[in-house]
This record gives structure tokens, C-alpha cells and sequence, in this order.
């Protein structure tokens, strides 16, 4: 199986907390609740941004701030 890609639209959000823990922090500072929600296994970084009105592409480059590329 192939390592998980930080920028993969189907990425579920459990997986990308458990390869790059740095991204609970962004989370956190958008005062999103996904990090310990019990869906967290089926929802994406689309989803979430979604569900709390922020900008994809802004978010996503906070990601990747977040564990250092």
C-alpha cells in the first residue's frame, strides 16, 4: 500500500492526523472540532472545509505549513 499523500482530496481526515499530528494544531486554530469527532474516519479536508465555511486552498497550504512543506 502507498504512503498517504498530504494533498489527496480522498485522504479521510483519521488518516491525516495519524501520518502528520502537526495538523491537529490547525485544526484547532480554525476552532474546528474534527480531531476526536466520531466521523472522522469519513470526512476530508473538503469536507470539513465545507462544513465550517473556510477556503480549501487556504487551509491546505496551513496543512502544509504545519508539517514543515
Amino acid at each position: 500500500m502507498c504512503e498517504p499523500r498530504i494533498d489527496d482530496p480522498d485522504l479521510p481526515l483519521v488518516l491525516l492526523f495519524r501520518h502528520w499530528p502537526a495538523t491537529v494544531s490547525v485544526f484547532l486554530s480554525n476552532r474546528m472540532l474534527c480531531f476526536g469527532c466520531p466521523i472522522v474516519s469519513f470526512h476530508t479536508v473538503i469536507d470539513a472545509c465545507e462544513e465550517y465555511g473556510l477556503n480549501e486552498v487556504v487551509f491546505r497550504a496551513e496543512l502544509r505549513d504545519a508539517v514543515g512543506g
